[in-house]
């Protein structure tokens, strides 16, 4: 007895105190990079300042329906299997991920349609039929589209250009990848019909990005596609957002809503945490911004500490276009509908330039139609369908005025969609809601309404762009589209995946 009362009285070390992290907005990057963070030896407090979380990718529910607000493109499913990994869990078991097939279909103006998926040898008989005399560049493209995945994504889309001589030491493998050229001015090399020039350099714009205009690096996205296919979480994609904040908090980290961050606290430059609107300061060894770059360093860091980027730089960087968003529901469904459709209007290039230069607001359109129903019809009540149509607008810095012309663009969509996609559209809604630049800049904090934050031009790239490990202060970092690699779900989650090079280990931290 005597040595068990002496064994119960020696003292036993207690468990050292984790060190602290904050992240500011619960997007999909900022959820991944407190996942990363909790794995890496931090109690994570995640800041939201909605009432749900998700950022781009929340969900709402309107009378009976549910509508994911944002992303609904799922590539790379294996940046989700990892986070899973990292918590000891299986991604599997938590989110049924649907293979489409196809991809999407892609209905011309002239009322004609291709079906576009990963079947390799139905695209090639598909691109045979088309234009059998472009078959050889189509083939040549996907084999260069190949080669730019196994460099840019592979290779650089985690890694961190925290210095100019990171950007030189890669500067050969880019010159040889055609990092120069234009998207478009590489497909348009090898392929001549110009309905394949489109199907073969559209996808930028899932990202905020003119195929005009960005680098030929974004090839890589065919063959992102073609290798790990496109897919929709069952539910929505918010089951991917409940997903991910079931992680963090398995892990014994917070995430906090209606949170609103007023400003991030220094020490000098060092971080020291953050403050709320409610005065409240929350203390922190690190704090990561999933909010939107630009907004962020202009709003929440102060003018006079900021070398790189100033007031001025920001208002000069291009910004991606705006979104218009109508999301409706209807009493009927629409069977002959797929799940992902692009409707195109009569022009392409002097659209984009409509929207990315001169900033109007066209008499045309081209729209991307997303009826989840065709695959989940739980997102509608029972004969119903759920919809959501976009289209690509210019973002604030435009001459267009919302809060007049909203309504009457709706209107345009509405009777175009009856006329070619949804017949008795009218009075076939049960509901509707409408989401322009405007909520973008309000809701979301949006620099200029912009939907994917900076625009991504080669001198707006890696080294160029706002940097994950942030410029002038310490332990202070950045996720989501603003930064390094960029904007799409892949993006977002490999910006997460950078903070692994980046932020010291947990255990770095006195206590």
């Amino acid at each position: 007895m005597n040595a068990i009362a002496l064994e119960s009285e020696i003292p036993r070390p207690q468990p050292r105190p984790l060190a602290r992290a904050v992240v500011i907005g619960s997007g999909f990057g900022g959820l991944a990079a407190a996942v990363r963070l909790g794995a890496r030896g931090y109690d994570v407090t995640v800041l939201e300042r909605l009432d749900r979380p998700g950022g781009r990718a929340r969900v709402f529910q309107q009378e009976g329906f549910t509508f994911d607000a944002g992303p609904t493109i799922v590539t790379a499913p294996t940046l989700f299997e990892d986070l899973w990994r990292l918590c000891g869990r299986r991604f599997s078991d938590d989110v049924d991920l649907r293979p489409l097939s196809p991809f999407y279909r892609v209905r011309f103006n002239d009322g004609s349609h291709v079906d576009w998926s990963g079947d390799a040898a139905a695209m090639r008989e598909l691109v045979a039929r088309i234009a059998p005399e472009d078959l050889r560049g189509y083939e040549q493209l996907l084999s260069f589209s190949e080669r730019v995945y196994r460099v840019a994504f592979e290779e650089l889309g985690h890694v961190p250009f925290n210095s100019f001589i990171d950007m030189l030491g890669r500067l050969p493998d880019l010159l040889r990848l055609h990092a120069p050229r234009s998207l478009y001015g590489e497909v348009a090399a090898r392929v001549r019909d110009p309905r394949l020039r489109f199907l073969l350099s559209f996808h930028p714009l899932f990202i905020g990005g003119n195929p005009f205009r960005v680098s030929a690096l974004f090839s890589l996205i065919l063959h992102l596609e073609r290798s790990g296919g496109v897919h929709f979480a069952m539910g929505g994609t918010g089951r991917l957002v409940q997903g991910l904040v079931s992680l963090i908090e398995g892990q014994g980290s917070t995430v906090r809503y209606g949170a609103e961050v007023r400003s991030i606290l220094l020490n000098g430059r060092t971080v020291r945490g953050v403050e709320l609107t409610t005065g409240e300061q929350i203390p922190a060894h690190v704090v990561v911004s999933n909010a939107d770059t630009a907004w962020g360093y202009a709003n929440l860091l102060p003018a006079a500490k900021r070398r790189r980027w100033t007031d001025r730089r920001l208002a000069r960087a291009r910004y991606s276009m705006g979104l218009f968003v109508w999301y409706f529901g209807t009493s009927r469904r629409y069977p002959d509908v797929p799940h992902h459709t692009i409707l195109l209007g009569p022009r392409y290039e002097g659209l984009l330039a409509d929207i990315f230069d001169r900033q109007v607001l066209a008499e045309d359109f081209s729209l991307y139609l997303h009826r989840p129903t065709a695959t989940d019809p739980s997102l509608a009540p029972p004969g119903c369908d759920t919809f959501y149509v976009l289209s690509p607008v210019p973002h604030l810095n435009g001459r267009v005025d919302w809060r007049i012309q909203a309504e009457p663009y709706r209107q345009r969509i509405e009777q175009h969609l009856q006329a070619t996609m949804l017949p008795e559209l009218g009075s076939s809604i049960l509901t509707s809601r409408v989401s322009t630049p405007l909520d973008f800049e309000s809701q979301l904090l949006a620099w200029r309404g912009a939907a994917f934050g900076m625009e991504p031009l080669l001198r707006q790239s890696a080294w160029f762009r706002p940097r994950n490990q942030a410029e002038d202060f310490e332990h202070l970092y950045l996720v989501g589209a603003g930064t390094h690699p960029g904007a799409g779900v892949p993006g977002v989650l490999s910006s997460a995946r950078v903070l692994d090079s980046v932020v010291p280990h947990g255990d770095s931290f006195p206590h």
